[in-house]
């Protein structure tokens, strides 16, 4: 298998799973500094000291002749695409950034899985796609035309080139809505991130549009496992050749002001609040109605907020020596 975004965290996550389940890994990633280089390299590290079937590729998405020749080198059975340039807010001042990551890597991952005969493609999109909907929970058949950042844009985008491909070339092509994914090897731009480096080192943190946010919190392990899962269906045959879309949430969300009292539980110590504003381009509230995922792989998340917070601050202690 092909996983793109290897050093990301979602992508370090899934291989290392993937890789204990005895599945042969090719991973690329171009290692830039929207955050911190280090952190990657780390996950890599993870991921190179116990596996055999590793294979580590520095390669950006968005150089076409490089793409091919890897497709053409390796002959993948199947491809996860997770790389991407991430961020919300980031994605308001770096529009450009966004295009050609998100919409041209994604094309260059397309046009090889066409030219290599690779009819098995999942891929990362996004909850940003719903926008500010006013629904009590967001399912894969509501409108998703008005999102709010470049970010949910391109993710949009991403799910129109999904279904052109796999009806004109029959594939089976899966996207799957994230729904804030957290957990151990986290990315620093997230609030759990941040959130808790700030508190341990007597800092302010930022909450903004003044504490009401609400969040679908889904635990890192629970992705992977639906991902493996989900690989299965599509290796037994369950899944045709398609287009298909399932959001990946935890279904049970909660405000922003219990994520942070339950951080501030764990670490055993109380945040300097700074209550700001709304933020260009934050949706409100996300909620996932995940049913027809997990009806299909039968499985549901089991990790609660509590235990996926201590993990995390765990692993940030053990990884920063605190």
């Amino acid at each position: 298998m092909l996983i793109t975004g290897v050093a990301g965290f979602i992508g370090m996550h899934t291989a290392k799973q993937l890789l204990e389940e005895g599945h042969e890994i090719v991973g690329i990633d171009n290692l830039n500094s929207y955050y911190d280089v280090e952190l990657k390299k780390s996950r890599l590290n993870e991921l190179s000291k116990d596996h055999y079937e590793f294979t580590f590729k520095k390669l950006e998405i968005t150089d076409t002749e490089k793409v091919s020749s890897l497709f053409e080198k390796f002959k993948f059975d199947l491809v996860i695409h997770l790389a991407a340039q991430a961020g919300v807010r980031y994605s308001i001042q770096n529009p450009y950034t966004y295009i050609d990551t998100n919409v041209k890597g994604f094309l260059n991952i397309l046009e090889s899985c066409k030219e290599f005969k690779i009819n098995k493609l999942i891929y990362a999109s996004s909850s940003s796609v719903y926008g500010n909907g006013k629904q009590k929970s967001f399912s894969e058949n509501d409108n998703t035309d008005h999102p709010i950042s470049i970010y949910g844009a391109t993710k949009k985008s991403n799910e129109l080139m999904g279904f052109t491909y796999a009806n004109l070339y029959k594939m089976k092509i899966i996207g799957l809505r994230f729904f804030t994914v957290y957990g151990p090897w986290g990315r620093p731009d997230m609030a759990l991130f941040k959130f808790t480096n700030a508190i341990l080192m007597d800092d302010e943190i930022n909450i903004f549009n003044e504490g009401k946010l609400i969040r679908d919190f889904t635990y890192v392990s629970d992705v992977t496992e639906s991902i493996s899962r989900l690989i299965d269906k599509i290796e037994s045959g369950s899944i045709g050749n398609s287009h298909h879309i399932y959001n990946i949430g935890s279904e049970n969300p909660i405000s922003i002001m219990k994520y942070i009292n339950t951080l501030e539980k764990v670490i055993g110590k109380s945040a300097k609040k700074m209550f700001l504003p709304e933020q260009l381009g934050d949706v409100l509230k996300t909620s996932s109605n995940s049913t027809n995922l997990y009806n299909l792989i039968d499985y549901k998340p089991k990790t609660n907020i509590e235990k996926g917070i201590a993990n995390f601050v765990e692993w940030f202690k053990w990884y920063y020596k605190i």
